[in-house]
C-alpha cells in the first residue's frame, strides 16, 4: 500500500466537479484508491461516498492506493490533486 497527505487549497475544497474527475481518474487505475478525512475512509470511485466526506480548502487528507501498479497510481493521483485541488 502506497499513500500520500494532501491539503485541500481549493476554495470550495472537494465539490462536485473535481470529485467527479476524481472518480474517472481513480476509475482507470490499476489499483484500488480510497481518500481518508478525520478517520473515514471512502473508495475514490464512489462520488456520493467522496461528498459526504465534507472535505474543505485547507483540510487534510490521505490517498491511499492498493494492489495493482502502485507506483503509477501513487503518480498520477499526486498530480491530479496538485492540478485539480
Amino acid at each position: 500500500m502506497k499513500q500520500f497527505p494532501y491539503t485541500v487549497k481549493d476554495p470550495l475544497g472537494l465539490h462536485a466537479r473535481p470529485a467527479g474527475l476524481l472518480v474517472q481518474t481513480a476509475r482507470g487505475l490499476d489499483s484500488t484508491v480510497a481518500i481518508i478525512k478525520g478517520g473515514t475512509a471512502v473508495e475514490a470511485t464512489r462520488i456520493i461516498a467522496l461528498m459526504t466526506l465534507g472535505v474543505r480548502q485547507g483540510d487534510q487528507i490521505t490517498v491511499t492506493v492498493q494492489g495493482g501498479d502502485e507506483e503509477r497510481s501513487i503518480a498520477v493521483l499526486e498530480r491530479f490533486f496538485r492540478e485539480n485541488l
